[in-house]
């Protein structure tokens, strides 16, 4: 007798745990300076590798997380970078469960404007704090995913923790995530 197609998605809905198959539409992203597929601002886009920007990340707000939220993440993420692994723009975790917004600015590399316990990691740059887009001179325009995820514990990460790691962990304890891609090339 064959499975009919929706019981096979039910049980791989149900297996993969609630970060696949959260609800994702509990949490909501915005920001004033990026706009879904549509171009990074000179302000985003890095300064060095050939690149001429503000270096400076964007204002961003998010809607409450599902109910047991306990903390959020933010990362910047270019899936295209010639690389094999992508590009690890900005990665900040432990943000308080009740910060909702941050303000352009805040991926500075003292983390000032981020508020207390939030933490940023080391990014592909080599250093803490946001990296503006700077993809390869004549290369189609890279995607640049700016992701919050809401987060059910705070994490717990070695000093040294690289952004793969981070990625593994909030993936493990993701209650539901929102996204904004937006585009950048030269």
């Amino acid at each position: 007798m064959p499975i009919h197609p929706a019981l096979i998605l039910a049980a791989a809905l149900a297996a993969s745990g609630p970060a696949a198959a959260g609800d994702v539409t509990t949490l909501r992203l915005s920001s004033p300076d990026l706009a879904e597929q549509r171009p990074l601002a000179a302000a985003q886009v890095y300064a060095g590798f050939g690149c001429h920007g503000g270096n400076r990340s964007p204002a961003l707000a998010w809607s409450a997380g599902p109910a047991g939220t306990q903390s959020y993440a933010l990362t910047v993420y270019d899936p295209d970078a010639p690389t094999g692994s992508g590009w690890w723009h900005w990665v900040v975790v432990n943000l308080p469960a009740e910060t909702r917004t941050l303000p352009a600015g805040a991926g500075s590399a003292d983390g000032a404007a981020l508020p207390a316990g939030a933490r940023q990691l080391v990014t592909d740059f080599g250093a803490p704090g946001y990296g503006g887009a700077c993809p390869p001179a004549g290369a189609p325009a890279h995607r640049y995913q700016f992701t919050v995820y809401a987060l059910d514990s705070v994490l717990e990460l070695p000093a040294n923790a690289t952004p793969a790691l981070a990625g593994f962990m909030i993936h493990a304890h993701a209650l539901a995530s929102a996204r904004i891609t937006a585009v950048y090339g030269r």
